[in-house]
């Protein structure tokens, strides 16, 4: 029996992916028989430590203020106290301080000879010439943080091998960094009953139904917005339903844009993981745009995958080859609208295609990106 420190800037009741990410790490943790304390910030204005034993076996401590000097010293007398694996969910604008919280990176260099663990789902904003001086000058300071954490770890985990170039000139050459790609947060409900309700509410001509998931971000929206009118148009017995938070702004925003799209563009609202489980499901496929590409680290293409939904979406400039060699989804070009709709409307007519697809997809899933995999490699030695 291992005990685990889980550091983390966001936990539920908060939303986020690396919140939802690390209650189930958490909760998988704990039911292989290890304990497992999560940190997390406290409510806003909090100057004192709270303790909770959850319902699912984890103790959730909720620091004073969003890990500033007292949280920090809190932190630090609680692990001397209670010695562990200490494991940092590590995205360096989740610890406050506007994405440059230097006090808790060299807090955490100056702890290096504990069992410190780093996952970096985010290394660093990026640098670029294009950019104002301003985002430069965060992410020089973001290289800097995560070169502290990352000297810090006797262990690094990445969620997707693109993060190994930046990080491999931060550590010593002989530093393993493993990568631990970020699994589906949503179980899957075998409810055909619920289903088939969510479809006959999104699809009421029967035709194909076409989903996308997510929050909406205006990254993902601006590639969204080009996307979706046009398979809509191309296919026009096809509906469309948006699943998750700030599904119905978005839903309105794009009705107000394509009004007449209006009956056929639909949004979930909020929702239950049960709730989010059926309406993939009911799907015949889901459109994932991403502006840097599919990768190991999108929860939402995971949700697809372990749903056994067609997924499709776009290379970029941080697509790992194993999308291209396990043909687990349908990828269009980095940003070409055209041929993404076209690959869309092109599986919608294709039932026996969508199958290969989608059991492909099912398959590298179980494969390399279930949870268990996870927490394999993190306990073992």
């Amino acid at each position: 029996m291992t005990t685990w420190h889980l550091i983390t800037g966001e936990y539920p009741p908060e939303p986020g992916g690396v919140s939802d990410y690390t209650r189930l790490l958490a909760v998988e943790l704990a039911r292989a028989g290890d304990v497992v304390n999560v940190w997390a910030p406290g409510p806003a204005g909090s100057e004192s430590a709270e303790s909770v034993t959850a319902d699912d076996g984890t103790i959730v401590h909720r620091l004073p203020g969003h890990f500033g000097l007292n949280a920090i010293r809190v932190l630090d007398r609680a692990l001397r106290s209670t010695p562990g694996r200490i494991l940092v969910q590590y995205v360096p604008n989740a610890f406050g301080w506007k994405a440059m919280n230097f006090p808790f990176v060299l807090w955490l260099y100056a702890r290096r000879k504990m069992d410190i663990a780093v996952m970096f789902h985010e290394v660093a904003f990026p640098i670029h010439r294009s950019q104002p001086l301003r985002h430069n000058l965060l992410g020089a300071a973001n290289r800097t943080m995560a070169a502290f954490a990352a000297r810090a770890a006797r262990r690094i985990f990445v969620s997707t091998v693109s993060w190994e170039a930046l990080l491999r000139r931060m550590i010593p050459a002989n530093v393993a960094v493993i990568c631990l790609p970020i699994p589906s947060t949503i179980p899957v409900v075998q409810d055909r009953e619920g289903i088939a309700a969510v479809r006959r509410d999104f699809s009421p001509s029967a035709g194909p139904l076409v989903g996308h998931f997510g929050t909406f971000g205006i990254d993902i929206a601006d590639l969204l917005d080009k996307i979706l009118p046009a398979l809509l148009f191309e296919v026009p017995s096809a509906d469309a339903v948006l699943i998750g938070r700030n599904s119905e702004r978005y839903a309105t925003a794009t009705t107000r844009e394509h009004p007449e799209l209006a009956r056929r563009i639909h949004a979930s609202g909020p929702l239950t993981p049960s709730e989010v489980s059926m309406h993939i499901s009911a799907c015949d496929l889901l459109l994932q745009p991403y502006p840097d590409g599919i990768t190991t680290r999108r929860t939402s293409a995971m949700v697809g995958l372990a749903h056994a939904r067609v997924v499709v979406t776009n290379s970029g400039h941080l697509t790992e080859p194993i999308w291209s060699e396990r043909r687990a989804v349908a990828i269009a070009p980095s940003n070409d609208v055209a041929a993404g709709a076209a690959l869309a409307a092109d599986l919608l007519g294709d039932s026996a295609r969508r199958e290969q697809l989608a059991k492909s997809g099912a398959s590298l899933y179980a494969d390399r990106f279930d949870i268990s995999h996870t927490i394999a490699a993190l306990r073992a030695a």
